[in-house]
Formats: structure tokens, sequence, C-alpha cells
């Protein structure tokens, strides 16, 4: 709890982050229907392969979710996730490691452990989260632009599967889940309420005996691994490795994690608000494609439905300050 915060107050905070993420997921609805209006095949055509290209977005919104609840930001994730995916079709499929059983765990690791340091520089060093992860993301691009200087085909993989079926169900399905069963795991242990706890307010977590580094660096390490997770569901998207392609995931998944409702200050939110922020990014994205709208209008309207959720968000918390 914050200082000097009363309990009623938490719990209006708490009102209000509630029903900004039940806006993400009326909007996610809204726009899921609007969709098949316009396109009535958009269901229909390929639900498999919708959903797998949509799983790098929503892993890096959900990756994006733990450091910002601690306090902080992680503006490395996007180019991580560039070299999970490099990593994957330069390095472990030509030596013999692109098997599931290898390549998860060792991408995974990779993951963690970038975002491990990313929590040190923060935490221990105390380096501003925007400046360590800034120069975390230059060094990120660097090494993967020179892994791969130009797009690099993959070999025949698993990844390839994600945009498949499996057993009748979406394979995308099962990578989406993972972040979130293992989040909802986390939920039920102390590091997620030490994590909520310095969020809030680190002096008071420090003051009530609460390890505010090395929460913060598995905060960080967490989301290290579900970017690396992401680096993994785009190879099987694009089917190549491509150092280009991460940057362009790293504001639009914070954009997706403030529209389900965690707050840039931190100490409340979650993965399952992240989730659906990034569902209606991408069918925002889907739906000014079947309109053939200009591409350089869809920052403009990512802009203008974030500031109707903040709008949103302000007045239903002077509502409650009001009270009845």
């Amino acid at each position: 709890m914050g200082e000097g915060e009363s309990m009623p107050l938490r719990r209006a905070r708490r009102s209000v982050r509630s029903k900004t993420f039940l806006f993400a997921l009326a909007l996610a609805l809204a726009l899921l229907a609007v969709n098949t209006i316009v396109d009535p095949t958009f269901i229909s055509s390929g639900v498999p392969s919708t959903l797998g290209t949509l799983a790098p977005l929503a892993l890096i919104a959900m990756a994006s979710t733990p450091a910002i609840v601690s306090g902080g930001v992680d503006l490395s994730l996007g180019p991580l996730l560039s070299l999970a995916n490099i990593i994957m079709v330069a390095i472990l499929l030509p030596n013999g490691l692109g098997s599931i059983w290898l390549s998860v765990p060792l991408t995974l690791a990779l993951g963690a452990a970038v975002g491990a340091i990313n929590g040190g520089l923060v935490a221990v060093l105390r380096f501003p989260p925007v400046i360590a992860t800034l120069c975390s993301l230059f060094v990120l691009l660097g090494a993967a632009y020179d892994l791969a200087p130009t797009p690099r085909a993959a070999a025949a993989n698993w990844t390839s599967h994600l945009t498949a079926t499996l057993g009748g169900v979406p394979a995308a399905l099962f990578i989406l889940a993972a972040p979130l069963l293992l989040w909802a795991l986390l939920r039920r242990t102390p590091f997620c309420r030490t994590l909520y706890c310095v969020g809030d307010s680190d002096v008071t977590a420090f003051t009530a005996g609460v390890n505010v580094a090395l929460t913060r660096i598995l905060a960080y390490a967490l989301g290290g691994l579900i970017a690396a997770l992401g680096g993994l569901a785009l190879t099987g998207v694009v089917h190549s490795g491509d150092s280009s392609l991460g940057l362009q995931y790293t504001l639009i998944a914070l954009a997706a994690v403030v529209l389900g409702g965690t707050p840039l200050g931190g100490g409340e939110g979650g993965m399952l608000g992240a989730l659906f922020g990034a569902v209606s990014l991408f069918l925002i994205q889907n739906l000014l494609d079947a309109l053939n709208v200009d591409p350089t209008w869809l920052s403009v309207v990512y802009g203008g439905v974030l500031i109707c959720a903040a709008t949103l968000g302000g007045a239903l918390m002077r509502s409650v300050a009001r009270g009845p």
C-alpha cells in the first residue's frame, strides 16, 4: 500500500482498474463483431493462422506486464523477441538443436537471463528503468543484426505448427495460455504479493522486510522469458529470422498493457488485461486493413483508443473518490 494511502482509496483504485479491464474486454468483443460484419470470412477463413499472427504481439504485451507492475518498464522486449527468433533460425536449427525439447528451454533460458540482467541494472545498480532497458534495446538490436543482417529463411521446424491446429485446437492457444497459467500460479505465491507491494511503494515494501531488488530482478526475468517465447511464436509466423521485426512490437505492447488496465505507475494490473488489450489493437489493425484505410492512420487510431481508455479510467476514479 502506498504511503499515506487509505484503504478506501486503494479499493477505489482496484475498482477502477477492474472496470478498465472490462473496457478492454468489451472493446475486443465489439471489434471482433465489427470485423466479422465487414469481412464475413474473418473467422471462418483461418482461426489458427489468425491466432498465430496475434501470438507475438500478445506475448510481448504479457511479457511487459511484470516489469510495469513492479513500478518499472522494459523497452528491450521487442528486440529480445527478434534475437530469440534469430537465434532459433541462425544457430539452433543449423546445429541440430531445433527440436521442441531443446529449443524451448534454451531460448527461454536466454530470455530469462537477459531479463534478469535488466532487472539487475534497475534494482541493484539503480539505473532508471527507461535508461537501462533502452541501453539493452540497442545492444539486443545490434546482436540480432550481427547474426542476421538480412532476413534468413528458417529450415523446416516445429514452430510452423503454431499457425495450425493440434488435436482440433488452434496450436497458438497453447502458447498464449502458457504465460496466463504461469501468472495464475504465481498469483498464489508470495512472489506476486511482494511484486504488487514493490510496485505500489518500494519504500513501504522495503520497510516491511521485502527484498525489493530480488523481486524486481525476478519480474524482469519473467518478462524476458515470455518475450523469448514470443520469439518462437514469431518464427512460426514468418518462417524466417529477421532483425527488423521486433522493434515494432515494443510500443504497441506497452499500449496494449495500458489499454488492458495496468497503470504505468505500477502496483496493479495483470496479464489477462494485457492479452485483451493486445487483441483489441490487433483487431483494430485488421479492421483498418479490411477497410483499405491508409496504414499511416493506424497510430492515430491507437492513440485515440488509449485516450478514451485513460479518460474512462480518470472519470471512474473521480466518480469513486466523490462517493455516492
